[in-house]
């Protein structure tokens, strides 16, 4: 069933999930149109499946540059140089943009679908758990403020980074120049001042 998920994911990547027939998924793949609906139990539960792992996987690409971050800072100018690329990383570019809109996609597909949601938001908390390490990381050693939670922080740095599919679509957007600017200052803001 890999195979069918892999495939789909495919379709989602490039189109909307309107486009998806599992009969066609089947020729691609190989697999048994009937083991498909055995094993997800209808067309929408291949999708959500699909979508679950698309939403796993960019949440797992971010972890795993997030855990590099908090594995290599041993002193707050290391802390920051590590953080500094990883924000341009998340919030900036091409590849960052289509990222965001197919989060967005996923996200906007749970809200009619119960089962999407709890498969999405086990996900989820799991990324804000690592961004919550990364932030405690660098509150324990006296470089972040901690008078604003952890999680608060996390959120808030997701919020901003998700939230930028306003921009994205936007007939004006920010130069990138500027949003760049503006990032390093609400950062800024975060770490204690000397």
């Amino acid at each position: 069933m890999q195979a069918v998920l892999d495939e789909v994911c495919q379709e989602l990547m490039i189109s909307d999930e309107s486009t998806i027939r599992i009969p066609d998924v089947c020729k691609a793949t190989g697999v048994n149109y009937g083991s498909v609906y055995h094993h997800f139990g209808s067309r929408e539960g291949v999708i959500d499946a699909a979508y679950n792992l698309l939403f796993s996987r960019l949440a797992e690409e971010d972890i795993h540059v997030l855990r590099e971050a908090n594995e290599s800072a041993t002193t707050l100018a290391e802390y920051v140089a590590a953080l500094t690329p990883m924000v341009e990383r998340f919030s900036s570019g091409p590849d960052r943009l289509k990222r965001r809109a197919i989060r967005v996609r996923i996200v906007a597909a749970s809200l009619t679908r119960p089962e999407l949601r709890i498969l999405i938001g086990l996900t989820q908390a799991h990324l804000t758990d690592e961004i919550v390490r990364l932030v405690e990381y660098g509150q324990e050693r006296g470089w972040l403020r901690r008078d604003v939670s952890a999680r608060s922080i996390a959120v808030a740095l997701q919020v901003i980074i998700f939230g930028r599919i306003l921009d994205d679509i936007s007939i004006n957007p920010i130069d990138p120049t500027d949003w760049e600017f503006a990032m390093g200052a609400f950062f800024a803001s975060l770490f204690n001042q000397p």
